[in-house]
């Protein structure tokens, strides 16, 4: 890597977590959504609502969020809705399951940062475990979501993390 390739890399990597902050896709509530869920961190005041659409094989055809909090959760939420559309459940699953992975392992390999793919800019927060809370919130507010198809609620206070 050329002298200042990593500061550069982190300075693009804030930029598109700030970038998703300021304007956060799919930031809407969604009318007749057939899954949702209330995700809330009380710790640090994080609390969105997740809404999707599911067609009957279970394809996730439009999901939105509203809500607040800072700008790791909204920006992780933001990223997540462009990265969940028009997956299946299990793949959206998949993808949850290794997001959590990749925030919370001791190390990670070059293989679940493929694995995570756009996801890896939220590596930085590995480092701070009170924020890695706030990156996984609307990822668990997804899983409870897909499992039960209401209106849930999901509290981050209890998780805990390897960090």
């Amino acid at each position: 890597m050329i002298p200042g390739g990593e500061v550069k890399l982190n300075e693009l990597y804030q930029e598109v977590i700030l970038d998703h902050n300021k304007r956060p896709r799919n930031f809407k509530k969604i009318e007749g959504a057939n899954a949702c869920s209330h995700g809330k961190n009380p710790l640090c005041g994080d609390d969105f609502y997740l809404y999707l659409n599911k067609d009957a094989q279970g394809i996730i055809r439009e999901a939105g969020f509203i809500g607040q909090g800072c700008a790791i959760s909204k920006s992780s939420a933001s990223i997540m809705m462009s990265l969940i559309e028009g997956k299946g459940a299990a793949e959206a699953e998949k993808l949850k399951d290794a997001f959590i992975r990749f925030l919370t392992a001791e190390s990670v390999d070059e293989a679940l940062r493929a694995e995570v793919g756009k996801l890896k800019i939220f590596e930085g927060v590995r480092n701070f475990p009170v924020r890695v809370k706030c990156a996984a919130l609307i990822w668990r507010t997804l899983e409870d979501a897909l499992k039960n198809n209401g209106a849930h609620e999901v509290s981050t206070e209890n998780e805990e993390t390897n960090q």
